[in-house]
């Protein structure tokens, strides 16, 4: 699982994941995604390079949403693969990690807007 963090702007962190998300993948943005929980904002979780999603990485992805939620901001999954796209909707989480299918998207709906 790679990892990368970046600053879209002053109240949006992007941070791009590319891999398998299972519990390696999981213990690898473990800390990561604690700091940028922790530093507050919003949040665009870029997924379009995750192949492969187990429990525990999406376990990682709820409790990093929960924890940004807590301090005000929302956290939003960014283009999916169509499979990991079924694996997440059958989870019934979508309240907790939306989906979205462009940044645009995502600054809507952390905006409270919809693009759609």
């Amino acid at each position: 699982m790679q990892i990368t963090i970046s600053e879209l702007d002053g109240s949006t962190k992007k941070v791009t994941l590319a891999g398998k998300l299972d519990i390696a993948g999981a213990q690898t943005i473990e800390i990561p995604m604690a700091a940028v929980a922790g530093a507050r904002g919003n949040v665009i979780v870029d997924i379009a390079g995750v192949d492969f999603i187990s429990s525990i990485g999406i376990r990682s992805l709820v409790m990093a949403a929960k924890a940004i939620a807590r301090g005000a901001g929302k956290l939003v999954l960014l283009a999916p693969t169509p499979m990991v796209t079924e694996v997440l909707v059958s989870t019934g989480l979508e309240q907790i990690l939306p989906i979205v299918r462009s940044e645009d998207d995502a600054r809507a709906l952390f905006a409270g807007t919809s693009s759609a």
